[in-house]
């Protein structure tokens, strides 16, 4: 008669966590092991791990043939989450394991050769599904992971901790791992001299959300003002910080500081590939527009990237999520970022700077300019011009306003934006277009100055957003005249 156990266990498919049943059967015939429900290649080759963990950890090898059965059977298993389960709902099976161990529990882990459980990929996703389930997870105790769902979670740190039951293991407490990044000095804005306007800008781009680009010669500071961004954000909510974490988690990356509240910063080179920015791969894994879920995207010396790449940005910049369609089925990854962009004015990167000569033709400019292309340029809603700071005031470090004094204006002014929204919203519930808040004199003012710089339908839509972001920082109810001529200065140099 064949024995048989079922384990809880989970799979990650793209970000979302899939719960998952281990079923072995134990029956005779030739001694073997087979894994079906559609299991890929590392899933496969656990076979292997958990047959040398086993023996490693002082277990006997069943000497019968062991099928392992993955339910749901219709969704691809990928990863080494499995590894773990697999090897329990076998000892369970061979009676070499109470099977009361696996009452009310989800089990996830990779296998060492040696019976060692190791952390693996989405433990996050992992800690929130066994939560929505009501099951308590368990886990490598070398776990990285940092989140109050895996506060109370069982740590293991090797398959033969289980002869003792679970009374051995010992809880995974989310306080051991805070202290980890911190130390470092964050960037400031105090560190950046002669750049007022462009201190401005970033202060209305955080306000509003909007997409920024900078332009200016080499070492004129747009990397670091980039960099000083996140600085002035408010910290993340704890749904915002719980999908951040989970996407960083999925994707092999560090979450201490998320967990800490600080958005993140993604920076990638500009050699990067479309499955590098958006996502892609095999196994599916998020890109570097959803590793800036809740955070800043910063993409350096943008007319270096390739155009498809830039172009991948459209949609995701639009529906704040990308979908890949693979064989397998439709993975969807969030990706609600905040775009910022450097650039030089030509390919030298000294057009218009007085103390250094342009070696560009007019044809190797206009080309350079134009390589962002229209339909991204239209999801940037400020350009700003970034000068060479006086070599004077860069020696004397004359400070201006820091991280905190910009951030608290920035705070002020959602916090403004939500009054307004709140007493000014339509019958239908919903808040009216920022057009409707313009006073008779900037209407008037506004018109005037779009027929002068042939603004058509979306400049004139941008540059309202903006000035409207200009009214909050001022705690404006309605937009002024000097809103809107400020917001004219920060319009793209392109026409439309």
């Amino acid at each position: 008669m064949a024995a048989g156990a079922a384990v809880h266990a989970a799979s990650l498919h793209g970000v979302e966590p899939v719960s998952v049943t281990v079923e072995v059967s134990v029956s005779s015939g030739l001694p073997g092991l087979d894994v079906v429900g559609m299991p890929d290649s590392a899933v496969l080759e656990a076979r292997s791990r958990v047959r040398c963990a086993m023996r490693s950890s002082g277990f006997e090898l069943p000497r019968e043939h062991v099928t392992i059965n993955l339910q749901p059977s219709e969704i691809k298993k990928t990863g080494t989450s499995l590894d773990l389960p697999m090897a329990v709902a076998i000892l369970i099976a061979t009676r070499q394991l109470d099977p009361k161990i696996v009452e009310g529990r989800l089990f996830v882990g990779e296998l060492g050769l040696d019976g060692s459980v190791c952390p693996v990929r989405g433990e996050v996703a992992y800690a929130s599904l066994s939560e929505r389930l009501g099951l308590e997870l368990v886990m490598s105790e070398e776990s990285s992971l940092i989140s109050p769902m895996c506060d109370g979670a069982l740590g293991m740190r090797s398959l033969s901790q289980l002869k003792g039951g679970v009374e051995g293991l010992s809880p995974i407490r989310e306080s051991h791992i805070l202290s980890q990044g911190e130390g470092s000095r964050p960037a400031d804005f105090a560190d950046i001299v002669d750049q007022d306007l462009a201190k401005r800008a970033m202060t209305i781009a955080a306000a509003g959300r909007h997409g920024v680009l900078m332009v200016g010669p080499p070492g004129s500071g747009k990397t670091m003002l980039a960099r000083c961004l996140p600085t002035i954000l408010p910290p993340l909510a704890p749904e915002e910080a719980s999908e951040a974490m989970v996407i960083h988690s999925v994707a092999g990356q560090p979450i201490d500081r998320i967990a800490r509240g600080e958005r993140p910063f993604r920076a990638p080179h500009h050699s990067i590939s479309s499955a590098g920015l958006v996502g892609g791969g095999r196994p599916v894994l998020p890109g570097e527009v959803s590793l800036a879920h809740e955070g800043v995207l910063f993409l350096d010396e943008i007319p270096e990237f390739g155009r498809s790449v830039l172009q991948a940005l459209r949609q995701p910049l639009e529906d704040h999520v990308v979908r890949i369609t693979r064989v397998d089925g439709t993975y969807s990854f969030p990706c609600h970022f905040q775009l910022v962009a450097a650039s030089n004015p030509c390919p030298c990167g000294y057009l218009g700077d007085p103390s250094h000569e342009c070696s560009c033709t007019p044809a190797q400019i206009h080309a350079y300019q134009t390589r962002i292309g229209g339909p991204l340029m239209d999801r940037i809603d400020l350009v700003v011009d970034v000068p060479r700071p006086e070599s004077s005031k860069v020696i004397g470090g004359s400070p201006g306003d820091s991280s905190d004094d910009l951030r608290e204006m920035v705070v002020s002014a959602i916090e403004f934006r939500g009054w307004r929204e709140g007493r000014s919203k339509l019958p239908s519930g919903r808040p009216r277009p920022p057009a409707a808040d313009l006073e008779p004199r900037a209407r008037r003012a506004f018109e005037s100055l779009a027929r002068g710089l042939s603004l058509g339908g979306r400049a004139i839509v941008r540059v309202t957003r903006v000035a409207r972001t200009i009214a909050d920082l001022a705690e404006h109810e309605k937009i002024t005249e000097e809103d809107v001529v400020e917001a004219l200065g920060y319009r793209p140099r392109t026409k439309g």
